[in-house]
């Protein structure tokens, strides 16, 4: 009988070990110094190194330990590997070199000055989606493209990159709606409202949504609260055809999936620049499989958009990649210079959105008129109802309560609808001195509520209690701040007690 044969142990692969740390996005492995691998192939702390597993690949930073936590045959890896490499406790990784990035010349001729055609942009956003990119190359990138405008042949060809490194939904109705705003106002969450109007009336809304960039709440952060939004596209497909709309997460799907790796670290940044906001913005719809596209611009002096210049400037830039498409847009300049609605942070907002839907006497009613308007354009421009028609008929919708009806049922088929959580710590800002309110600063304000804790605390934000143009008396409550701990409530009243001019009130 003959002896089974055992196959030899490739050098280069080692114990996977699950170390339970939590990354979020980033792949990390930690291997022990005096490991053989890492002596063998020459590797060094804060390396990058490919880790395969059968046919599963995944790119991470490696960092060395140098006492006993691990021992010098095991490779610990972050929950963000292991999950990606689909292991179980006593499989073997193989470590390896990552092979060159070639996509990064194009990163560096940028830096230099050099616009990119779209083979460079292709090869760029590939790398990304692939994970071949660090948090370092991706701020390269990030930044190569901020720092020089990007030409309209260059905002046109990485939009063309970002919708074909991803899938793309189609529908058999021929006209598919969608609303996005270009953000920088703090609480302007009109898009679950308007899914809602418009899905009631017999439109297609597929409504993939981002979550926040440098906002305390994205519109996906927001409906998290309310239902579930991670759907993958067979369940978005379902909700659709049974609701004619739905509010999901677009990261969940692979429509456009080097956005959301490039808005996290824009976020982390601070940066959205036009370029990248408009193939942001755009890649994502088309991928979606949307035809007919309102867009709302907040234009005010600490809105993301402050001037009139720059809005014209976005504004042609996105009508002009949007017809390149084939994309009906409409832009609507709106009023940036409030906040919108009371909520600022995902918990507070939605409490505004279901206020609006269930026609609440005490609703704010600027995020009410403002979704009615939007909705009416996002009508007439579908052709759904005649030119100058489209508020009333968004209003009525609202009024009779389809709205409030179908927003519930697009909830129950996407998971099931819940409420949102309510905070732990609460205090509030008063006035130093009795008169009129004359300004919120948005982007303080929006400050304010992320040293809270939002939008990663749900519960967390800034609750509003008064508008431009209010009477106050010396110790009213202008807002309160939400949080979850009391030390995270203690870090937003530093930041309180050093910007005074948050709330600016004329005496």
């Amino acid at each position: 009988m003959r002896a089974p044969v055992v196959m030899p142990i490739p050098a280069n692969t080692i114990l996977a070990r699950r170390f339970g740390l939590d990354t979020q996005y980033e792949a990390v492995v930690f291997m022990h110094v005096a490991c053989e691998v890492c002596r063998s192939e020459g590797l060094t702390a804060h390396n990058r190194v490919l880790l395969s597993h059968g046919s599963r690949q995944v790119i991470a930073t490696l960092y060395h330990l140098t006492d006993d936590l691990i021992r010098s045959d095991e490779a610990a890896l972050s929950e963000a590997a292991w999950t990606r490499l689909d292991l179980r406790e006593g499989d073997r990784v193989t470590v390896s070199h990552v092979p060159p990035l070639d996509s990064l010349s194009h990163v560096r001729s940028r830096v230099y000055g050099h616009d990119l055609g779209e083979p460079a942009f292709h090869a760029i956003i590939g790398d990304v989606v692939a994970g071949r990119y660090s948090d370092i190359h991706l701020s390269s990138f990030i930044t190569a493209c901020a720092a020089r405008p990007m030409s309209e042949p260059e905002v046109l060809a990485l939009t063309h990159a970002m919708v074909a490194a991803g899938d793309r939904l189609s529908w058999p109705a021929g006209v598919v709606v969608d609303k996005h705003s270009v953000g920088g106002l703090p609480g302007n969450r009109t898009t679950p409202i308007i899914v809602s109007i418009v899905a009631s009336l017999g439109l297609t809304m597929p409504k993939t949504s981002s979550r926040a960039i440098t906002s305390p709440s994205g519109t996906a952060d927001t409906m998290e609260t309310l239902a579930p939004v991670d759907l993958e596209t067979d369940a978005i497909r379902r909700v659709v055809e049974q609701e004619h709309g739905c509010i999901v997460w677009g990261g969940a799907v692979r429509l456009s999936p080097a956005d959301d790796i490039l808005i996290r670290v824009e976020r982390a940044l601070d940066l959205d620049t036009e370029g990248q906001m408009i193939a942001s913005v755009l890649s994502k719809k088309i991928a979606a499989g949307s035809t007919h596209i309102v867009l709302d611009m907040p234009v005010g002096p600490t809105a993301k958009v402050r001037t009139a210049e720059s809005a014209r400037s976005l504004t042609l830039g996105l009508a002009n990649v949007g017809e390149a498409f084939g994309l009906k847009t409409k832009i609507i300049q709106s009023d940036g210079s409030r906040p919108i609605g009371r909520g600022i942070g995902p918990s507070l907002e939605a409490r505004d959105v279901l206020a609006v839907l269930k026609g609440e006497t005490d609703a704010p009613q600027d995020l009410r008129a403002k979704s009615v308007a939007l909705a009416g354009a996002l009508l007439e421009l579908a052709g759904s109802v005649a030119p100058g028609e489209g508020e009333r008929i968004a209003s009525h919708t609202l009024d009779s309560g389809k709205a409030w009806q179908k927003f519930q049922r697009i909830c129950e088929a996407q998971g099931g609808m819940r409420a949102p959580p309510v905070s732990r710590q609460r205090r509030p800002i008063v006035a130093d001195r009795s008169g009129a309110l004359a300004t919120i600063d948005n982007r303080k304000i929006s400050r304010l509520a992320k040293l809270a804790g939002a939008p990663d605390d749900k519960a967390a934000g800034v609750e509003l209690h008064v508008a431009p143009g209010d009477k106050v008396s010396a110790g009213d409550p202008l807002c309160t701040v939400h949080a979850e701990s009391p030390g995270e409530l203690a870090y937003a009243f530093d930041f309180v007690a050093v910007t005074p001019d948050i709330f600016l009130v004329n005496g």
